[in-house]
């Protein structure tokens, strides 16, 4: 075979793939994520789907497309990555075997896209997750990370840390099957978050199998502020909340122990409203008590075994991102709102890609209309 058709062959051989990334406000990551992602695309399309970025991520992507032809600015209406993922199948999946879900917020190693395409072939798996490390810059950051990457902050999670390949039930999304995934409904675009494990429910219920594959392991960066990590895990938790209320499932200890974090709270405010009346009523801050201290002293205890004072702050960042859980998933279980029905199959979009839904393709420097 020719030089030249080789290399060909070998710069087109992810055509099959389709890459989303879904978007908002993510400048500081989107410069090297899309570098790092055009020099293994290997012929894949990437789809950027902005939920309507300010801080110049848009401009980021724009010239970055001038010069690469593969590379697609998308406009997300909704803003949510449910919908950008969904929008995203839709408008190029035609033809294509392959969906892959990109993290903004993340970094991903070398070769990323060729090692889910050989976890799914080797294991025939319809979908192939990945681990999750977490990694911090700053100092809030970095206790967060400690948090995170251990049993304090994830439960044990198998998908949380490096560990063997299995067979599982959720991970951190990666690799899809794209035709199952559109012959599940996708993404259920109700869910905020959770939406991950939520599909993962019909895609088992459909037949699929899900690899994790701890050879594509990325690296995660948390939030940089306690009133981020605290939002995002209320939202997490909310989400869970209404993942069970669709699939009613026994919840894992791992998952019911922060659920008492905010009545333990509410008990405690109790117990110092009585105090002046009946002191024993001090007693119902025990459980806070117990949690509060127990979280500050395993991360003082992460902190020693890293030798890092800033990992030490694991159980503050442990209690935010438990108590923003617990009010998440206790505000949607009491919530009387009803969830719609499990998604329609997605319908590939074999229209002209005009701005529909305020959304507007771009490609390279040229604007499809």
């Amino acid at each position: 075979m020719p030089l030249s058709v080789a290399l060909m062959l070998e710069g087109s051989r992810s055509a099959d793939v389709l890459i989303v990334v879904p978007c908002l406000n993510e400048a500081t990551h989107l410069p090297a994520l899309l570098e790092g992602l055009l020099r293994n695309a290997n012929g894949a399309l990437v789809v950027v789907a902005d939920g309507g970025s300010t801080d110049g991520s848009r401009e980021i992507v724009s010239t970055l497309a001038r010069g690469h032809a593969n590379l697609v600015l998308l406009d997300n209406a909704r803003r949510l990555q449910s919908a950008a993922v969904n929008l995203a199948a839709r408008r190029f999946g035609a033809g294509r075997k392959w969906l892959v879900r990109i993290d903004a917020h993340a970094d991903y190693p070398d070769g990323f896209i060729d090692r889910l395409r050989w976890a799914a072939a080797g294991m025939r798996a319809t979908s192939v997750v990945v681990p999750m490390v977490t990694s911090g810059t700053a100092c809030f950051q970095k206790a967060v990370a400690a948090a995170q990457n251990s049993v304090l902050g994830t439960g044990g999670a198998p998908h949380r840390h490096v560990g063997r390949g299995q067979w599982v039930d959720h991970g951190h999304h990666a690799l899809f099957d794209l035709a199952l995934f559109m012959a599940v409904g996708g993404y259920d675009e109700g869910f905020a978050a959770n939406e991950d494990s939520e599909l993962d429910r019909r895609l088992l219920a459909a037949g699929g199998r899900i690899w994790l594959e701890p050879q594509a392991a990325i690296t995660y960066f948390p939030r940089r502020t306690m009133g981020a990590l605290f939002r995002q895990y209320r939202t997490y938790g909310c989400g869970r909340a209404r993942n069970l209320k669709r699939h009613p499932a026994p919840v894992k200890l791992r998952q019911m122990l922060p659920l008492a974090v905010v009545p333990s709270i509410f008990a405690a405010l109790l117990g110092l409203v009585l105090a002046p009346v009946r002191a024993e009523a001090l007693l119902l801050a025990l459980p806070m008590l117990c949690w509060l201290l127990g979280a500050l002293a395993a991360g003082l205890l992460l902190g020693w075994r890293g030798r890092s004072p800033c990992a030490a702050g694991a159980g503050v960042a442990a209690a935010t991102m438990h108590a923003g859980w617990s009010l998440g998933f206790i505000e949607e279980t009491l919530s009387l709102r009803r969830l719609p029905e499990s998604p329609e199959p997605l319908r590939f979009d074999n229209a002209s890609p005009s701005a529909r839904d305020g959304d507007e393709p771009i490609f390279g420097s040229t604007l499809i209309a």
